[in-house]
């Protein structure tokens, strides 16, 4: 399968499979649309009331987007959520995969807002999506009214070495002979609390899916200079890929209206639910100051 990100048929087919258990575990009503890019089709999932302020979320690379979204749910209270599964990533999207050197993810960004009738909107984005948040806030400003970026990557990366040692080798080891022990510690680097769900995301995703190793290239300084819409900062202080007290530093140096940043203690890549809790309260109250009295 030479154009697919799949590495076989069966590897699509179980990987659609969980995104469906996902989808069916978001226990929220939602609409399934799908908006027509220059990169392909793109599936986007939308809850909340139609009639509340939009918001777009843009979910982590290699997770499902209904699981990332889940994270998230207590937003939908306020808003009409839309959150596209991102183009060339494990889901229901073309798998055509932009240019990591590139704007190619900002411009598909922006070919989701025309087909979604929004033009300018708050954007909550985790991990990879938090990347591509950053590219479109430097490519197109002017429609990204608000910004929240949880994990990001786009500021700093992590020590190859180390991700070599606790991420690379048992993913190897997982992938050359599967089984319930290394699954544990091929996904113990991402997440902060177990999850039997997310680590059988990670497992099928390491098996089946040929691995995008390029994220959106970082931001800089420069490129950021026109963007001056609000943002807010999560990082995860143990954060293997993306380490918070990196991740802070980088963001005061060069997102030019930084209102909000915290480390979340002792939280890996994927925080706790508990931590999740307090980012979500975090930005509502940011949130609210959009269109609040």
């Amino acid at each position: 399968m030479p154009d697919s990100i799949y590495k076989s048929k069966e590897g699509e087919t179980k990987i659609r499979n969980l995104y469906g258990e996902a989808l069916f575990s978001l226990a929220a009503n939602h609409e399934s649309r799908s908006i027509p890019t220059g990169l392909g089709e793109t599936h986007v999932l939308a809850v909340g009331p139609e009639d509340s302020p939009p918001l777009l979320f843009l979910p982590g690379g290699n997770f499902l987007n209904p699981s990332c979204l889940e994270w998230f749910l207590p937003l939908s209270k306020t808003h009409r959520i839309y959150a596209p599964d991102i183009i060339g990533q494990p889901g229901r999207s073309a798998g055509t995969r932009p240019s990591s050197k590139g704007d190619g993810h900002a411009k598909w960004v922006e070919e989701v807002l025309d087909g979604l009738g929004l033009e300018r909107v708050p954007f909550v984005g985790i991990s990879y999506g938090a990347g591509i948040s950053l590219r479109i806030a430097g490519y197109s400003p002017e429609r990204v009214s608000r910004a929240v970026l949880v994990s990001p990557s786009g500021l700093v990366r992590g020590s190859i070495p180390r991700m070599l040692v606790e991420v690379v080798l048992p993913m190897a080891k997982y992938r050359l002979s599967p089984n319930e022990e290394r699954l544990r510690r091929a996904s113990r680097p991402l997440l902060t609390e177990e999850d039997e769900f997310l680590a059988r995301q990670v497992g099928a995703v390491y098996r089946h899916v040929k691995l995008d190793s390029d994220l959106p290239r970082a931001a800089t300084k420069e490129e950021l200079s026109r963007f001056h819409s609000p943002t807010m900062v999560f990082a995860a202080e143990d954060d293997i890929f993306f380490p918070g007290e990196g991740v802070i530093k980088r963001a005061r140096e060069i997102i030019p209206n930084l209102v909000f940043a915290e480390i979340l203690e002792g939280s890996l890549h994927i925080p706790s639910r508990s931590a999740f809790a307090h980012i979500n309260e975090e930005i509502e109250d940011f949130l609210g100051e959009t269109h609040g009295p």
